[in-house]
């Protein structure tokens, strides 16, 4: 998951390591998104919130791995932009 200040970015694979999601969600619809997913491991890129998003996300049975950005950024394949940070982060936190 990438964070920002209002839209954050979902990107989630299955065991075999296929796309089964891909989202923006706003701030407001984070908790009920992760409240209605079976129990899975979520990167997070480690920043000023993302540990007040962590136990948040903790709480609702996930696990979370909070990574700093200089692991992630040798993933971002392309232009960077949050679909493609939340696709890096998903891809380190495996």
């Amino acid at each position: 998951m990438d964070i920002a200040t209002n839209v954050f970015q979902v990107h989630g694979i299955n065991e075999r390591g296929e796309v089964v999601v891909r989202r923006q969600l706003r701030r407001r619809q984070v908790l009920p998104f992760f409240g209605r997913l079976a129990p899975c491991l979520v990167g997070i890129e480690a920043c000023a919130t993302s540990h007040h998003w962590a136990r948040e996300i903790v709480r609702l049975g996930h696990e979370v791995k909070l990574m700093p950005a200089r692991y992630v950024k040798p993933y971002v394949k392309r232009n960077k932009n949050d679909a493609a940070d939340a696709e890096a982060i998903c891809e380190a936190a495996t």
